[in-house]
């Protein structure tokens, strides 16, 4: 028979909700009310300002960069930790996401006059974790990636 302790159990997901987000520019705002009622329904409402900003700017990215719908996946992690994150069709995983899972250093900031750039300056900024990782098959079958990052506990 195996065990398994405490702390192991806390590393499994206890609750997980997928959308499927259409190319369309309403996506990140369908995102957040989603994103609301999910933790309003599991009691952690207290990360509702973070969660949001990082979900719809990973959900803006999708839809900025590639041509396909996307998929929001919202996991609760126990101890008050929430996971959101958001797959695409377009491979290209930019930097830090597809760096070592845990690495710190943030992306530099897009300059003063730029119209874009600053979406995954913020999360890096102000999850907790972060990352990234190829997908075989994606929406279109050529592949894809989902960037994903953590917060609360």
């Amino acid at each position: 028979m195996v065990t398994v302790s405490p702390s192991e159990c806390e590393a499994v997901p206890t609750w997980t909700y997928v959308l499927q987000l259409p190319h369309d520019p309403r996506a990140a705002r369908i995102a957040r009310v989603t994103l609301r009622a999910v933790l309003a329904g599991h009691g952690m409402s207290q990360l509702q300002d973070c969660a949001e900003l990082l979900a719809t700017e990973l959900v803006a990215n999708a839809y900025r960069h590639s041509t396909g719908p996307a998929t929001l996946r919202l996991r609760g992690l126990g101890r008050g930790r929430l996971r959101v994150s958001v797959c695409d069709a377009n491979p290209h995983i930019p930097p830090p996401f597809g760096e070592r899972s845990g690495s710190r250093r943030l992306p530099v900031p897009a300059s003063a006059d730029a119209e874009g750039g600053r979406g995954l300056f913020l999360v890096c900024h102000y999850a907790e974790a972060w990352g990234g990782y190829p997908l075989g098959g994606g929406h279109s079958g050529g592949g894809g990636k989902l960037l994903w990052c953590e917060v609360g506990g």
